[in-house]
């Protein structure tokens, strides 16, 4: 039996150098009691150690309460729960292997492996506090980059070794915003050359697709990159690049914290109107609570819905600023054929068919760029590091009836993608972007996306197949007890549409609305 009361790893400061010699001031070391973790005790079996923490600890980022469980495992993998039967953060084998992360449905049980990748719940403070205390409890070596206070930091077996200032980070709401998740640092260069902007990136890092750690960029004639937002890159000072550089190694988890959905008090009243629609949500996107809904964990097909998940693998992988090769796809068709004929089309003009006019050769195209199976891959794999448990993704246009998911899954994509890839949504809307450095090259657009009457949408996505019915996510403004309101409303197997949206916006208007 090991106790953690006395042994465990945590924040504490130094201040006795004759005690530790070799200890700078202040520096955060072993303490002999949490000082940011609750009162537990550990136990040992099997070379695992589990934490057994008593205390509250139901961590809720949707409204319909999936929890994240973090657990290291080489073998066979392992849990807790405290006292109130909710899940926490729990168990470290003492060999060295990978750390798998657990979602676990608290009413089912089922527990879905989550790999490294975006991850929503990280952009909730007590979730990412929780889990990096569980990182030191279990004195992993990891590092720490927190988008908020604009710190990054590197823990060596728990213990905090060094501590530098992020100088630069995506800008939020633009496809360069960086993610919040825990990801892996995957390469290292001491001189990386980006192809995305052309520049020198010293003492490259690694974790995610596009995204580094590194010094402070260059041109190839030297001359330094003006300050301001990165390309979705966290970029610091040369020498500290260098310092972190030289003490992480591959494999080292990265936790990217940003803080996104905080919590909101906004209270409502829920009623149920009635509505022939077999699936539907009706929900506040920043408070998460549900106003309306029926048949939530019901699986169903979701048709062009699908294409968020492809604009999201997008904006991962590929560089939305470059011109792409375009092959013609002889197995979809789009109501508005664009691409006939062309060899080449920039990746914001296939991101603006995608989005606006839900062009299914867009999607295809976009696709290819990585490879599509390895997309549609990376598609189901980002609905697992999204906690979509009961989505599965079969192409990347939403043709097949195999593209399923449910409302409150649907519900969780949107908050993600409201709070860290509001392009996307504002594409959606509007087919130009202010950020955007390019313009589109197919000219006005057909939005299929508006709502006839409506001029509270501010962005969403349709979707109709014979199997799916009608399908659709839409945002909307409202005034609700003075404040203004961000209003979801999800659809599936609907038959008629836009008669759906305005009934629940006017249930949700009479009801809460003055």
């Amino acid at each position: 039996m090991y106790n953690e009361e006395l042994n465990a790893r945590s924040f504490g400061t130094v201040n006795n150098y004759e005690d530790n010699p070799n200890i700078i001031r202040g520096s955060l070391i072993p303490a002999g009691k949490f000082l940011f973790t609750p009162r537990a005790y550990v136990e040992t079996i099997n070379d695992t150690i589990t934490i057994h923490r008593f205390k509250s600890a139901k961590i809720v980022y949707t409204a319909l309460a999936f929890l994240l469980v973090v657990a290291f495992s080489f073998g066979s993998i392992s849990y807790i729960t405290n006292n109130r039967g909710y899940p926490l953060l729990a168990a470290v084998n003492t060999n060295d292997g990978d750390a798998p992360v657990i979602i676990e449905n608290p009413y089912t049980h089922e527990q879905t492996p989550l790999k490294y990748g975006v991850q929503v719940a990280m952009s909730q403070p007590n979730f990412f506090s929780e889990t990096r205390d569980s990182f030191i409890s279990a004195g992993k070596t990891f590092v720490e980059a927190d988008l908020t206070t604009m710190q990054l930091r590197f823990f060596n077996n728990g213990i905090l070794q060094e501590q530098v200032p992020i100088l630069s980070k995506g800008k939020e709401g633009s496809w360069w915003e960086t993610p919040a998740g825990l990801y892996q640092i995957k390469s290292k260069e001491k001189n990386h050359f980006s192809t995305f902007g052309h520049v020198n990136q010293p003492w490259s890092m690694a974790f995610q697709g596009n995204f580094f750690i590194h010094g402070w960029p260059s041109y190839p004639d030297g001359t330094p990159v003006a300050a301001g937002y990165s390309g979705g890159c966290i970029r610091l000072a040369n020498n500290d690049a260098e310092k972190i550089y030289n003490l992480v190694s591959p494999n080292t988890p990265v936790l990217v914290y940003e803080k996104t959905l905080g919590a909101d008090s906004f209270v409502y009243e829920p009623k149920v109107p009635n509505l022939d629609t077999p699936h539907y949500l009706l929900a506040d996107i920043e408070s998460s609570t549900i106003l309306a809904g029926s048949n939530l964990d019901d699986q169903a097909p979701i048709a062009s819905l699908t294409k968020l998940m492809t604009a999201l693998v997008a904006a991962d992988y590929i560089n939305l600023d470059k011109n792409v090769s375009v092959g013609q796809p002889t197995f979809v068709q789009s109501l508005i054929p664009r691409l006939q004929g062309l060899n080449t089309v920039s990746m914001y003009s296939l991101m603006q068919l995608l989005l606006v006019e839900s062009s299914n050769e867009a999607a295809e195209v976009i696709a290819t760029q990585v490879g599509r199976e390895k997309f549609i891959g990376l598609m189901n794999e980002k609905a697992v590091a999204l906690g979509l448990n009961q989505t599965t993704l079969a192409d990347p246009s939403g043709l097949s009836a195999d593209n399923i998911s449910t409302a409150g899954d649907l519900l969780r994509l949107v908050q993600y993608i409201y709070n860290n890839r509001r392009f996307i949504i504002d594409l959606t809307a509007n087919q130009d972007l202010p950020s955007a450095y390019i313009s589109g090259q197919f000219g006005q657009l057909e939005n299929f996306n508006k709502i006839k009457d409506l001029d509270n949408f501010i962005g969403g996505k349709v979707g109709e197949t014979e199997a799916a019915g009608q399908t659709s996510i839409s945002l909307h403004k409202l005034m609700v007890k003075g404040q203004e309101r961000i209003l979801a409303i999800i659809l599936l197997g609907s038959s008629q549409r836009d008669a759906d949206v305005h009934e629940l916006l006017s249930y949700a208007q009479e009801r809460f609305e003055y």
